[in-house]
């Protein structure tokens, strides 16, 4: 379809109207928050004349005072115990509530994985990256390998054959002097 060919269509309220509802909508919401806040304000009157009783102070004696004095503490402890209680188990559900919203958000798959590039990265640089300042030196991995030479192939091949029976062989390398031989003849004696 063309968006252009799309055509809203027209509201069969008139604008005069639309005006008029959305003002009886906002003074009822004005009227319903007005109730709502008197009601609570009530119940609070309600809820403190029902813990909270008129101290009646006048005529009472040192010891009774005394007396009044420790029940109001020990009702203060009480309610301090209460509001104690009852803000960790806010603070636990506003937890357990942040939990579960990023379990959402990841189960939502809102995320993307960026796609990667290849990067050709030589072993000094890598180096250079993880270890930060502490990387001396250059790692020249080729430099570290062993290097065989094509000679002592050829006289590891003569040696091999001279001794053909096995026999003569662990005969000739048995004991301290048959080690020495295979020292030398592995080139570690020069």
């Amino acid at each position: 379809m063309n968006p252009k060919l799309v055509v809203k269509p027209k509201s069969k309220i008139s604008a005069s109207r639309k005006l008029s509802l959305k003002i009886l909508l906002l003074t009822r919401a004005c009227e319903a928050l007005e109730c709502e806040r008197q009601d609570r304000e009530e119940e609070k009157e309600r809820y403190l004349g029902e813990k909270l009783p008129p101290l009646q102070l006048s005529g009472l004696k040192m010891e009774e005072l005394q007396n009044l004095c420790k029940e109001l503490h020990s009702k203060i402890d009480l309610a301090d115990e209460e509001r104690y209680d009852c803000e960790h188990k806010v603070i636990k559900h506003n937890k357990d509530i942040s939990e579960l919203k990023m379990k959402v958000q990841d189960l939502g798959g809102k995320f993307k994985k960026p796609a990667l590039r290849k990067v050709r990265v030589s072993a000094d640089e890598m180096m250079r990256a993880l270890l930060g300042s502490k990387h001396k030196g250059s790692m020249d991995l080729r430099a570290n390998l062993k290097s065989v030479k094509k000679e002592d192939v050829k006289t590891d091949k003569v040696l091999t054959s001279e001794v053909s029976d096995w026999r003569k062989n662990v005969e000739a390398m048995s004991g301290m002097e048959g080690r020495k031989k295979m020292f030398d003849a592995a080139g570690g004696g020069q």
